[in-house]
């Protein structure tokens, strides 16, 4: 090699990597990871109450195992099936989570927040979805609950991801935050 080839490869600028933040490299990510994860959810979510409805409907409990059985109820009211009727409250509700979680999505820069936060909105939107359209007007629809344990309230996958997605938040405020500071 000559001189001057070598004196050009040492000259050749390089990308420094330790300024980089990586953070501000994974915050294109995250969004489309919780964008991904919602209208998966939202279509488990409506598959299985599909299923539920044509295969339960007019039938007695099914029994799974343990105590889990398939049991096709309606809910009109909000968790627990407490405050019945008041559907149209919980949807505008529901509508408000919703957008609060796409808006402030985007600024999200852990995977895992990503993941609540799509699986959250992708639950809200499942049941919003039966409140708009199995009723005869609109907010007005009953929630399809079909996941009976006996031992607890009847309800389905769209409930299991937002309790899914809660609890991924808490425990990562509890635990993966603090980390996060201490580093």
């Amino acid at each position: 090699m000559t001189e001057d080839a070598e004196a050009e490869i040492v000259s050749t600028p390089q990308a420094d990597t330790t300024d980089v933040d990586p953070s501000s490299q994974q915050r294109p990510r995250v969004p489309l990871l919780t964008a991904a994860i919602v209208p998966l959810v939202l279509a488990v979510d409506q598959l299985t109450k599909r299923w539920a409805v044509s295969e339960l409907s007019g039938s007695r409990p099914h029994h799974v195992i343990w105590t889990l059985q398939w049991n096709l109820t309606r809910n009109s009211g909000m968790a627990f099936s407490q405050a019945q009727g008041i559907g149209p409250v919980i949807g505008i509700a529901a509508l408000l989570v919703i957008v609060w979680l796409a808006w402030t999505s985007r600024m999200l820069t852990s995977r895992i927040t990503g993941v609540a936060a799509g699986l959250i909105a992708g639950g809200a939107l499942g049941n919003l979805a039966d409140r708009v359209f199995r009723g005869d007007k609109i907010l007005h629809g009953a929630v399809i609950d079909f996941i009976d344990f006996q031992w607890f309230p009847i309800f389905n996958v769209a409930d299991m991801a937002i309790d899914i997605g809660g609890a991924i938040f808490v425990l990562w405020t509890i635990f993966g935050h603090r980390r996060t500071h201490a580093a």
